[in-house]
């Protein structure tokens, strides 16, 4: 009966091929981000419309999407659509569904997000008389953005471990090569060990850079907050000397 050998998972973990494997995770999950953040903002704003089509299908698309598992949206998407005559290449396949599935759910954080900006703010960005698009790049789009940061790092902490899925159709990101070298060498422990530790080390990574993230734009956003209350009452009073 063989035993966990320390030296074989070490040595797996300095593997070249499984290195690539870290590399082409990373990528999926910064593209999935991006791209994430990118249809979710557009299906925040639907979901924020007061047109019911607009608001309705963001609704749908939102409820879909994280009501059924990313593992089934992979295969359908890689397997189902070239059924229809739709066909990608197994990357694409893993970041169209990885995308939309991402979307969804950062939809919910950013809207959530806007809405829980005081309206009072808005309101003393008018006091000021600045426009409705500086009001929402000054004021309100960066207390938004500091109130996502945590929801947002732990979708993407979660995401990250998700990219794993894409295993089931082919795509050699870690998890594919960790199963690869097991079924090569059959040492399940030790590969899956080394497997494991650059997880972690990702999501620790990530992890730091989310607490920064929180630090500085906690911060900043105070000083800004503060800025503008101080300055609303001065406007104020002008506008009521002026009527």
């Amino acid at each position: 009966m063989s035993h966990f050998s320390p030296t074989a998972a070490v040595n797996y973990f300095f593997n070249y091929f499984l290195m690539k494997g870290v590399l082409v995770t990373i990528g999926l999950t910064v593209a999935a981000v991006i791209g994430g953040l990118i249809l979710g903002m557009g299906i925040a704003l639907m979901r924020m419309s007061s047109n019911p089509v607009l608001s309705g299908f963001s609704r749908f698309y939102i409820w879909f999407f994280r009501g059924t598992p990313l593992l089934i949206q992979l295969v359908v998407i890689y397997s189902g659509l070239p059924q229809l005559g739709i066909k990608f290449s197994v990357i694409t396949c893993a970041l169209v569904g990885l995308i939309l599935n991402e979307a969804a759910y950062l939809a919910e954080i950013v809207r959530s997000g806007f809405m829980a900006v005081s309206a009072g703010q808005r309101e003393a960005a008018w006091a000021l008389s600045l426009s409705p698009w500086t009001t929402f790049r000054r004021v309100t789009l960066p207390q938004a953005f500091r109130l996502m940061i945590p929801p947002l790092g732990n979708s993407i902490n979660s995401l990250l471990k998700a990219t794993s899925l894409a295993s089931v159709i082919s795509v050699e990101e870690l998890m594919r090569r960790s199963d690869m070298l097991m079924q090569e060498h059959f040492q399940i422990l030790e590969v899956y060990a080394a497997a494991t530790a650059y997880y972690l080390i990702l999501t620790s990574v990530w992890d730091a850079v989310q607490r920064r993230l929180e630090k500085h734009f906690g911060r900043s956003n105070a000083a800004k907050t503060r800025r503008v209350a101080a300055s609303a009452p001065v406007a104020q009073a002008g506008v009521g000397a002026r009527a």
